[in-house]
């Protein structure tokens, strides 16, 4: 079994799709297919259900994806290794993050990164918590910056971003928009709200945040980005409960952020997802040492 063949096997997974990922390589497509082949002849099993329109992992090449991750990431840090020994910074740093962390100009990190190491590629994924958890595990992510990670679902190294207060957003004509007034958690009781897929960070900070107060909701319009959260709620179609730093968008002009009651208010916590230090690439343990600069948090 060789690296090669893992990276053909690994962009055919990702892509679903011979053609796509041969064009990703920059291979020929039946180079590509003649390595998948013996790939899976010499494991003795399919690793991918094909039909003429769509390519699928079979149970076996699900477990081999795990695998071949972990091992591409290794070799990758490997020869970053010995190239940051030459005093040489290459290779790929990928990032994961989510869409609302606080605390850290995700753009500027990578711009100056980018100007200290101009020899190393960026990569950037945006997806929620629990895929960002697994990329960091899997070795598919160098590191992600995160939101509202509990210990028990990542037992690694986190570091704190910041930290806020989550608040009630509304429409100016809501019964919660009058000044100065804070909102107790019973009063929320059969409000419409307006929140984001139960995987990104703010839906996961609200969610606890009301299973903790006992109070039970409907999530009836479910987004995926912030803007159009902001919109839905100034049409009045419903509420939202966010980290405080979304009513300084300048999209919330004209939106009440109300704190909620209460001895324990919500909070918001971003941090930074760490592999083992000993699994860390030399690309993390350098932009971790932009992060920790104030002019870039």
């Amino acid at each position: 079994m060789e690296l090669r063949q893992l990276e053909h096997f690994v962009a055919v997974a990702e892509e679903q799709h011979f053609t796509r990922a041969a064009e990703r390589l920059a291979v020929s497509q039946s180079g590509l297919s003649a390595s998948v082949r013996a790939l899976e002849h010499e494991l003795r099993t399919p690793l991918f259900s094909r039909t003429t329109r769509t390519v699928r992992l079979t149970e076996a090449g699900a477990a081999l994806l795990v695998e071949a991750e972990r091992t591409l990431a290794g070799a990758r840090a490997a020869r970053d290794a010995v190239d940051a020994v030459r005093g040489l910074l290459r290779g790929t740093l990928t990032l994961g993050v989510e869409q609302c962390v606080a605390g850290v100009s995700t753009a500027r990190l990578l711009a100056a990164f980018h100007r200290e190491h101009p020899h190393m590629e960026i990569r950037l994924r945006q997806e929620g918590t629990s895929s960002l958890l697994e990329g960091v595990a899997g070795g598919r992510l160098d590191l992600a910056f995160a939101a509202t990670v509990s210990p028990p679902e990542w037992r690694g190294e986190l570091v704190p971003l910041a930290r806020e207060p989550m608040v009630v957003l509304c429409a100016p004509g809501h019964r919660f928009a009058e000044e100065g007034s804070r909102v107790a958690w019973s009063e929320l009781h059969g409000e419409s709200f307006i929140d984001f897929h139960p995987d990104w960070g703010p839906r996961r900070a609200a969610d606890e945040a009301f299973a903790a107060a006992g109070v039970r909701r409907t999530v009836a319009l479910e987004v995926s980005d912030v803007h159009s959260l902001l919109e839905l709620v100034h049409e009045g179609l419903g509420v939202a409960v966010v980290p405080h730093h979304f009513s300084r968008k300048p999209e919330a002009g004209g939106l009440v952020a109300v704190d909620l009651a209460g001895a324990e208010r919500p909070v918001y916590e971003s941090v930074v997802v760490l592999p083992p230090a000993r699994a860390m690439s030399p690309g993390a343990k350098a932009l971790m040492r932009l992060v920790r600069e104030a002019p870039l948090r």
